[in-house]
């Protein structure tokens, strides 16, 4: 595992040339000094300016008193980017699902997956497979949206489906705020401590202490921010009662998707998302480009399921995705295209359905406003124009099956 801090919140250089003692305070200090200023905002009497100029003693005063009171948000006004290297899928969903968050993450159609030599080897065979099977069912008709290149892509994009959600391939680039970096290390520490009756992260705990090591040797790591005056926690597996489907001006709803897809689902930042453990069951989830092939369909649940005990992206969860109606339709503008996984689309389409059945049954007023949603990709919403137009029939009437 690899983590470097590659970019970081620095003071406005005209403020910095004028604080003399700004070049001695590094890591933390510089960040806490920066947000001890901003905290005197709220009930300052003149300009920010003066309030840049203060003693240190005055600056240093309310760090201690917003740090013990809990008034933590004012950290938040402090950036770190973190490069990240050699994690799991897993751990990169549970750090996905914490807001507030920034993550550009390598994505699985350009990612040659690494891990066990059974993993490299049905990987490699489905790449072959799914490569043979789009080319026959697209190529010819589409040569200009298939090229061989994208058939590649899309083959090694459905080939990950095999490979364990724990291993070590993904790379990413994190950004975080000061007090979320500090907030996530007590949560690591608190699962350490405690431990977990979720098979999850009982799976993925050697990564966690990894991680939290990692973490430990950044110099941003403050008792007084770890400290967990509220009881959060890690917010990625549910812990409680499946909740209660709905649909109004807010919804919620529960749903089987694979891990690839929630992984999609819940970098959506207005929503809210989580997942049960580990099914004592697994079930999987079979690429529509092979599922009509019964000969390639048995091929794969054989293949797929012989990897359980390391939990493949392809095994289905059983999820949960909370919000608010304009959150959902912002969904649906990005999940509703022909460039997008086939998996999150048809999920997309699926929750469409039920919420608009839901909302014309109960006369709501907004009823009609989903149905320019149901024409076919985003390309037909009403008032939306695509800058980079496929021409792929099948993927603008949503038919297609890759």
């Amino acid at each position: 595992m690899y983590v470097k801090i590659i970019a970081k919140t620095v003071k406005e250089k005209k403020f910095s040339e004028k604080l003399k003692f700004w070049k001695n305070y590094k890591g933390k200090d510089a960040f806490d000094d920066l947000s001890g200023k901003h905290a005197g905002v709220c009930y300052m009497k003149d300009t920010y300016e003066v309030i840049n100029k203060e003693p240190r003693k005055k600056t240093l005063g309310r760090i201690k008193q917003t740090k013990v009171g809990g008034h933590h948000s004012v950290y938040d006004h402090n950036f770190l980017t973190l490069e990240l290297s050699g994690i799991s899928k897993a751990m990169a969903m549970l750090l996905n699902n914490e807001k507030w968050y920034v993550t550009s993450e390598k994505s699985g159609r350009y990612t040659v997956i690494k891990g066990s030599k059974q993993e490299e080897e049905l990987y490699n065979k489905w790449c072959k497979i799914f490569e043979e099977e789009i080319s026959k069912a697209y190529k010819n008709s589409n040569p200009k949206f298939f090229t061989d290149l994208k058939i590649k892509k899309l083959a090694m994009e459905n080939a990950r489906y095999l490979n364990s959600i724990y291993s070590r391939g993904v790379i990413m680039v994190y950004t975080i705020s000061y007090r979320q970096l500090n907030y996530l290390y007590g949560f690591f520490k608190e699962l350490i401590e405690k431990g977990s009756d979720k098979k999850f992260y009982q799976k993925l705990m050697p990564e966690i202490k990894e991680f939290y090591n990692e973490l430990s040797k950044l110099p941003y790591i403050d008792e007084l921010l770890i400290k967990n005056g509220k009881n959060r926690t890690f917010t990625l597996i549910n812990t409680k009662p499946d909740p209660e489907e709905y649909f109004g001006d807010v919804y919620q709803t529960t749903f089987k998707a694979t891990i690839p897809c929630f992984a999609q689902n819940i970098r959506h930042r207005t929503l809210w998302c989580s997942m049960n453990d580990i099914p004592k069951k697994p079930t999987y989830y079979v690429p529509p480009i092979i599922s009509g092939n019964k000969e390639l369909s048995k091929q794969w649940l054989t293949d797929i399921s012989s990897n359980e005990e390391n939990v493949p992206q392809g095994m289905l969860f059983t999820c949960h995705e909370a919000g608010t109606l304009d959150s959902f339709v912002l969904k649906l503008y990005e999940r509703k295209c022909t460039t997008a996984q086939l998996e999150i689309n048809e999920l997309a389409n699926l929750q469409l359905k039920k919420y608009s059945k839901a909302l014309k049954s109960k006369k709501h007023a907004r009823a009609e406003e989903l149905s320019d949603f149901m024409k076919g990709s985003r390309c037909t919403f009403s008032g939306y124009t695509c800058t980079m137009p496929c021409g792929f029939k099948e993927g603008i009437n949503e038919t297609r099956k890759i």
